[in-house]
């Protein structure tokens, strides 16, 4: 018996473990009950309870002699545990905060059940298996154009072809479905709900190296009778991942969530996912990767982020970088179909494919940043070049720089960052299809409504455009009133340029314009609302700006095609604070015991300099650090307390 595995039986042997009330529950202790590793997968640690002869079976019912099904006992609450529903999941969490869960990031769950679901739409046909989802009614392919043509309504029945014979709903096995693996479960709710709304799934594997949650995982697929389905594995995700990297033991879907950054373990997930699979990402470290810490960025990703206004759609470039560089190793390139960047954190869901030719793309792919620091003007230089001889590709190496030594708008330095993805982050095609189904089943999920706004901005989205620019940036960097959002685009689109706006921010203007042409029309709204030009210093970007006259005359004139469709129609498109101190939660403790209150934590840790002490003789009331490390050298003069136990009840507290 390996540690882990007795780790896990003296959990359940624990007395507080019991249940009086029921001796008969999958958990209780007792001579027809015991704890085994089962795994449907080799060298997985599955844990799943061993129930009594009467109530065992792979479904966790039994059939009795008519061919009917019975349920299995329900599980009772333990001491301490509440019950959190969302979706049609219900699961058991205890109010310690032993296994971490948020709220908040419903929004991701509900969108990744929706992108699995249509993707395995798509696998499982190719199958001969036809998936069913509740209340979904003839598939329609949304256009947001008000123009109405044949090609904007399709039907899914392809040109008299017969319907398969095969079909796969939620909550049952399919035997041609996917293999499913979350690497980091936690609570299991995601997994749960997989199992409960994405049908056509012949596994899920839920996965966490905490040993308390590979039980309450356990538990709450018994809960939620999916424990057919969900089977509870308490492994190192990376590992796991890396004993699955043989050809006919990948899965088709691998799901990281951690809590941070997830760089430790795309290596293995790369590797680890099917020929064509999907790998669905998210990165709660925006900190790192939105230009805070450049050079952590670099350690992790590969990639040197930029502190500037399109830090968020960035963020998805280099992550998407770091997956696109990782699986080159193994000869192998990502398809990305949907990248999004929702408030705290960015979630992208791609496609793994082996390919030695297509590998070689990869570098003309990838594009280096150079942003100017005075106005905000940025370049991309592509990292290679790859030009068609015929039916041959010749690759060579890329020419540069796309700039000189000084910004040509302000006269200000640049910074360099990247290298970042420079192709399209989404898949509009697949992102069409996704809108459909939640749009016409808006009751299947709870965050629909805001699902359809996002959607419905990325199909609006300028697909060959990287990043954007900001309308109250541009402004500030000339010191001038900010123009509505809607001339400044009409004035880009009078002037022959594409543009649109994006998911990443509320203001942002993405457009195929030079930046020449962007400045050039801010110098003509400058002529409208002037500035006091003297008190613009002459080194300042705006008065170098200011003192150039434009190139051309702009015209802010309203266009009809200035306003998008998902605009017009006041979707949902940027999430509402659903209640108060709704961030990021506290990391799970490994050790158990009661989450402290955030509000406490924060009145302690903030707030500490708005009641400034002011009299020197009140730093008396506290220690004196230098004196705990001992090398204070003040003595009698220091300003702070020399008290010894007065320092020690600072280091119980």
């Amino acid at each position: 018996m390996s540690v882990r595995t007795a780790q896990l039986y003296r959990l359940f042997s624990h007395p507080s473990c019991i249940s009086s009330a029921r001796q008969s529950f999958w958990w209780s202790v007792g001579p027809a009950t015991s704890w085994r590793l089962r795994s449907m997968d080799p060298g997985i640690s599955t844990i799943t309870p061993s129930l009594p002869p009467a109530d065992s079976s792979a479904a966790g019912m039994k059939s009795d002699a008519t061919g009917g099904q019975e349920e299995t006992p329900q599980v009772e609450l333990l001491p301490g545990e509440t019950v959190v529903r969302e979706g049609k999941a219900a699961i058991l969490f205890p109010n310690a905060n032993e296994v971490f869960y948020n709220p908040v990031q419903e929004f991701n769950r509900d969108l990744t059940c929706a992108v699995i679901t249509e993707f395995a739409r798509e696998m499982l046909a190719q199958r001969g298996v036809k998936v069913v989802v509740p209340g979904e009614k003839e598939r329609v392919v949304v256009s947001l154009t008000e123009e109405k043509n044949e090609a904007d309504v399709q039907t899914e029945d392809k040109h008299g072809e017969e319907e398969p014979k095969v079909t796969a709903t939620a909550g049952e096995k399919c035997e041609e479905g996917l293999r499913v693996l979350e690497g980091l479960a936690a609570s299991g709710l995601r997994s749960v709900r997989f199992t409960l709304e994405v049908p056509g799934l012949h596994s899920v594997t839920a996965n966490d190296f905490s040993s308390k949650a590979a039980v309450l995982i356990a538990r709450n697929a018994q809960y939620n009778r999916v424990n057919h389905l969900l089977q509870a594995s308490c492994k190192d995700a990376s590992i796991l991942m890396y004993e699955m990297r043989g050809k006919k033991e990948r899965y088709d879907v691998i799901d990281l969530d951690p809590y941070g950054s997830p760089a430790s373990f795309l290596d293995a997930a790369v590797q680890a996912v099917g020929e064509g699979g999907l790998l669905c990402v998210t990165c709660t470290d925006m900190a790192v990767m939105a230009g805070n810490n450049g050079e952590t960025c670099y350690s992790k990703y590969g990639a040197v982020s930029i502190k500037a206004k399109y830090c968020h759609e960035m963020a998805l470039r280099i992550i998407l970088h770091s997956l696109d560089q990782r699986a080159g190793v193994y000869q192998r390139y990502i398809q990305p179909l949907l990248s999004v960047s929702a408030d705290f954190y960015i979630r992208v869901f791609v496609r793994v494919f082996t390919g030695q030719a297509t590998v070689k793309n990869s570098a003309s792919k990838q594009a280096m940043l150079y942003n100017c620091v005075g106005c905000g003007s940025f370049h991309l230089q592509r990292m290679g070049r790859r030009t068609s001889n015929g039916k041959h590709m010749k690759y060579s190496a890329a020419t540069g720089p796309p700039v000189g030594p000084e910004c040509e708008h302000c006269g200000q330095r640049h910074q360099l960052g990247g290298p970042i993805w420079a192709e399209p982050i989404h898949d509009l095609g697949f992102v069409q299809k996704v809108l459909s189904a939640v749009s016409g089943n808006p009751s299947r999920f709870g965050t629909s409504k805001r699902i359809e706004g996002m959607l419905s901005m990325v199909t609006e989205e300028l697909e060959d455009v990287p990043l954007y620019y900001t309308v109250d940036n541009l402004s500030s960097t000339i010191h001038c009133n900010t123009p509505p959002l809607l001339q400044f685009r009409s004035a880009l689109l009078h002037a022959g340029h594409r543009v649109s706006l994006s998911h990443a921010c509320k203001n942002a203007v993405k457009t195929d314009a030079p930046p020449a042409a962007i400045w050039d029309i801010m110098r003509c709204w400058e002529k409208k609302n002037p500035v006091k030009r003297e008190k613009l210093s002459p080194t300042s970007p705006a008065f170098k700006i200011l003192s150039t006259e434009p190139c051309l005359e702009a015209c802010f004139t309203v266009r009809e095609d200035a306003n998008p469709q998902s605009r017009k129609r006041h979707l949902t498109r940027f999430q509402e604070n659903p209640q108060a101190f709704w961030g990021p939660k506290a990391r799970a403790k490994a050790g158990g015991g009661i989450a402290t209150d955030l509000q406490d934590k924060r009145k302690k840790c903030q707030n500490k300099r708005k009641n400034q002490i002011t009299d020197s003789s009140e730093l008396k009331n506290f220690p004196c650090k230098r004196f705990k490390q001992g090398t204070c050298t003040h003595g009698d003069k220091c300003y702070y307390s020399h008290d010894v136990e007065q320092t020690s009840e600072e280091k119980k507290d």
